[in-house]
Formats: C-alpha cells, structure tokens, sequence
C-alpha cells in the first residue's frame, strides 16, 4: 500500500500539470480574443465616432438648409413642442426673437393660428391666411404635412419616436396683388369689349331709327311704315342691350309656371317688325297645351336673338318658321321649339362653334346671340341643337321638360 501511494501521487500530480497546462492555453486563447475583441471594439467606437461627426454635420448642413429657405418651417416632435422653427418664419409669423416652444405660443404672439388652419384639411393642401403687417394686409399660404421619424410605425418603440409635423408657409402677398390687378386689368378690357360691342351694334339701328324719325316727319302719308321701322330698330337694340346683360351678368331670373305655346307666340309677335323691315316671311305654329317652368322675359330673349340670326341669314323673300311641339322621349312629355329659316345655312366647320361667344360666321356681328341663347336655355335645364345644309337653311331646336 504504501508503494502504491506515491504512485497514485505521480498520476495525480500529471493529472494537475496536463490540466494547468490546458488552462494555461485556454487562458491564452482568451487573452487573444479579448485582443481581438478590443481592437474590434475600438476601430467600432472609431467608426461610431465619425459616424456621429458626420450625422452632426449633416444635421448642421441641413439646419443651415432650413435657416436658409425663403419659406417660414416649423416642426414640431410627439409632445407638440417645437423643435425648428427657422427664421423666415419667426418673419412671416412676426414673432422677432420671442421664445416659442407650442402653437398656443405661435397663435397668441403671431396672432396666425396654425392648428385651427390644418383642421378638416388634406395634408399638403394649401389654406390663404390674411394678417395685417404695419397697417398693410399680408397673406399667407399655409400647408402642413406629418413627418416619418426614427423607426418604422410597426416596430417598437414607434409609438415613442412616432410621428412629426412640419407647416411650411409662404409669402403670398405679391402673387395676391398682381392678380387683383390682372383682374382690375381684365375688367378693364371686358368693359372695353362691351363698350366696342355696343358701340357697334347700336350705331346702325341708331342711325336708322334717325333717319325714319325725319321721313316720319317729311313723309306723313307713310307714317305706318316709318313707325314699323323704327319699332324694329328700338328691338334691335333692346336685344343688343339684354345680350350684352345677359352674357355678363350673373344672377339668375325668378321662374314660374309658362304656358310655352302662348309665350312663343308673343315673343313671334315681337320680333315681327325686324322680319318685315328684312322682306322676310314670318310664321308661327304652336300644338299642344305645353307648360313649363321658365321666365318669360328670358324665352322672349332667346326668341328674339334665333329669329334675328335666321333673318340675318335669310335673303329677302325666304321663310322663317317657328313650332311648338310636344314629344315622348323615355316615357316623358318633353316641349320642343323649333326654329327654322330657308336661308345661306351653315358649314360643317362652323357649326360646332356657333354657340361660343364671340364667334361670328360672317364676322358681322359681335358673336353674342347665339351663346345666351345656350346659357339661356341651360338655365331653364334645357338643351339646344343645330342641325344645317348649306344653301337650305337651318333649324335650331330647343327640349325643354314639362310639369
């Protein structure tokens, strides 16, 4: 037994030598990973280093971006504070050098509420805000829009960096004025159109209605035809004068209940002088108890300008034919009215323009009639058409609904 002991000692004792030597390299392994480690982890926070130098510089360049641009930004975090807001816009909000740190803050000292502006509004969209600058009016144009910040909405911690807002306003007082006066300037030529209109249109029947008012003089025996004429010329400018009303004018005539047959029929009647001055037939055929809802004053005008046109255009010794109707169209009682001539007719090219103002077939005219007849007839919710052969006349037809 005792001879045994030392050698279980020696087997012990190379036991312990094996493995001070196996944790004498394991612990030489881990000096040299922890070396590898620290070189890792120095050349990481030297990359993160100039990472953040380079964020800093980013974020001083865009910063200086901001400062820079001739509209006003303000942006504000989750907790509704601002964060930037740049020096235009301290300009256009007129809030100088004050600490500003909400919107409550921007609305008392800028008096511009920028909150109540975004309400009920789509992003992007702009919205005009007026403010008084040293007694002067300034406007402003405001849009607003929300701003992707930190991690995206369905990682965590999104609810925290969220979402920020950013308005951007501008200076819109120069843009203002000079429409104001691009709009004083077409006023300006509008009026000056109807100036030259009228001037035109009523210079012939005033020179006429002169000349038969002398022959109604000199000429008693006559004094039938000479009042005929001058009946035609005082109709022929009250139809220039209610064009030229109608066409610039914007409120809308009260309507009631018209018994359409009756109406057109006056309204034959009163351009009836204007044909007979022209030599030119006039006819009127009305079936039908047809009523509608409409305005007299304002049928008699639609009347008056068709028929003269289709004189205009009819030789002397032609026809001008005016019809009331009635007619089915998807189960319903429609009221037509035609009008038609057997004069010159009008060119393909020409028809789909007749109705625009200002256009004129012969360049005779100042191009009126034709287009309040159309606004005319819309504002009764009725439709006008025009059918035409060149040298066979024309027809103008008009669909009105009944009651």
């Amino acid at each position: 037994m005792s001879l045994q002991n030392p050698k279980l000692l020696a087997d012990a004792f190379s036991e312990f030598i094996s493995a001070s030597s196996l944790l004498e390299s394991s612990y030489r392994e881990l000096q040299r990973e922890v070396g590898h480690l620290g070189l890792e982890l120095a050349d990481r926070n030297a990359a993160l280093t100039r990472s953040l130098a380079v964020n800093e510089q980013m974020c001083g360049a865009l910063q200086q971006m901001i400062d820079s641009m001739p509209c006003g930004v303000v942006v504000l975090d989750t907790a509704e504070r601002i964060v930037t807001i740049n020096p235009e816009g301290r300009e256009l909000l007129q809030l100088g050098s004050a600490v500003v740190t909400t919107l409550r803050d921007v609305a008392v000292l800028g008096r511009v509420d920028l909150e109540k502006t975004a309400e009920g509004v789509a992003e992007s969209v702009e919205q005009e805000v007026c403010t008084k600058r040293g007694g002067k009016k300034r406007w402003l144009a405001i849009s607003h829009r929300s701003l992707s910040c930190g991690a995206p909405p369905t990682a965590a911690g999104a609810g925290k960096l969220g979402l920020q807002r950013m308005w951007i306003l501008r200076d819109v007082t120069a843009s203002k004025e000079a429409e104001r006066e691009r709009e004083a300037v077409r006023s300006a030529m509008a009026l000056a159109g109807v100036s030259a209109i009228l001037a035109h249109e009523i210079r012939n029947p005033l020179a006429s209605m002169e000349l038969f008012a002398g022959l109604l003089m000199e000429v008693p025996e006559q004094s039938s035809l000479w009042v005929s004429h001058l009946r035609a010329g005082i109709r022929l400018l009250s139809a220039t004068v209610n064009n030229v009303l109608s066409l610039h004018g914007g409120s809308s005539a009260h309507q009631v209940q018209i018994e359409l047959s009756a109406c057109v029929r006056d309204g034959v009647e009163f351009v009836r002088p204007i044909a007979e001055q022209s030599g030119v037939g006039l006819s009127f055929r009305g079936e039908g108890d047809l009523k509608i809802q409409g305005n007299e004053n304002q049928l008699r005008q639609i009347l008056l300008n068709l028929i003269c046109n289709a004189i205009r255009h009819t030789p002397a010794g032609g026809e001008v034919m005016v019809t009331t109707r009635g007619t089915k169209k998807e189960g319903m009682l429609r009221a037509m009215v035609d009008v038609s001539d057997t004069g010159s007719g009008i060119s393909e090219e020409q028809l789909e323009h007749v109705f625009e103002a200002g256009f004129s077939a012969q360049g005779d005219t100042p191009g009126l009639g034709l287009a309040v007849c159309k606004r005319l007839v819309e504002s009764h919710g009725g439709k006008i058409r025009v059918s035409s052969r060149m040298h066979c006349g024309s027809t103008f037809e008009m669909e009105f609904g009944t009651i």
